[in-house]
C-alpha cells in the first residue's frame, strides 16, 4: 500500500480472527458450562454458579439467554443485599464458608464411618464420593462463597448510621401560633 492509509471500515485478518474466536469461544464455553453445571447441582460444588456463568456467556450473543439472566441477576443482587444487611448475617455466612472448608478437608482425609442404611441404601465404611475430587469441589465452594461475601459487603453493605436526636429540637421550644 506504499504508505497510504488503510480505509477505516476494513478490519485486518487478525482482528477478524480474534472477533471470530471471541464469539465462538464464549458461545462454546457457555454451552459447555450449562450442562456441566446441571450435572454438578446435586453434587457438592458450585453447580448453580456454573450454570449462571454459562447463561452470562450466552447472554452476550442470544436475547433469550439475556432474558433468562436478567431475573436471575435481580434475585442475586436482592439476596446479596439481604445477606449483608446486618453483621450477624455476615458472620454466619463467613462461618458457613468455614464449615464448607472443614467438610472439604474431611472428605479429602476420608475417615471411616459406621455402616448404616437410609431408605434401603447402604452407606459406610467410607464417605459417599470420598476423595480429593469431592473435597476440592467443596473447598472451592467455600472459597467462592467467601469471595462473593467479600464482594457483596464491599458493593452493597450500607454503613449503619446512628440516628441521634436533633440538638436544635431539644433547645428550641415549639411556638404556638398566635390567635388573631
Amino acid at each position: 500500500m506504499n504508505g497510504e492509509a488503510r480505509p477505516t471500515g476494513r478490519r485486518t485478518w487478525g482482528a477478524r480472527l480474534r472477533a471470530w474466536a471471541d464469539r465462538t469461544g464464549t458461545e462454546v464455553l457457555g454451552w459447555i458450562l450449562i450442562p456441566v453445571g446441571i450435572v454438578l447441582m446435586p453434587l457438592p460444588g458450585p453447580g448453580m454458579l456454573i450454570v449462571v456463568g454459562g447463561f452470562a456467556l450466552l447472554a452476550r450473543h442470544y436475547t433469550w439467554a439475556r432474558q433468562l439472566l436478567e431475573p436471575l441477576q435481580r434475585k442475586a443482587v436482592e439476596a446479596a443485599r439481604y445477606g449483608v444487611a446486618t453483621w450477624p448475617r455476615i458472620v454466619l455466612s463467613a462461618l458457613g464458608g468455614v464449615w464448607l472448608f472443614a467438610i472439604g478437608v474431611v472428605w479429602i482425609v476420608g475417615p471411616t464411618i459406621p455402616e448404616f442404611e437410609v431408605l434401603n441404601v447402604g452407606f459406610g465404611p467410607e464417605l459417599p464420593a470420598q476423595g480429593w475430587v469431592t473435597g476440592l469441589g467443596v473447598i472451592a465452594s467455600a472459597i467462592v462463597a467467601w469471595g462473593l461475601l467479600a464482594y457483596s459487603v464491599a458493593r452493597w453493605r450500607t454503613p449503619e448510621v446512628d440516628v441521634l436526636p436533633d440538638p436544635v429540637a431539644e433547645v428550641v421550644e415549639p411556638v404556638e401560633p398566635a390567635e388573631a
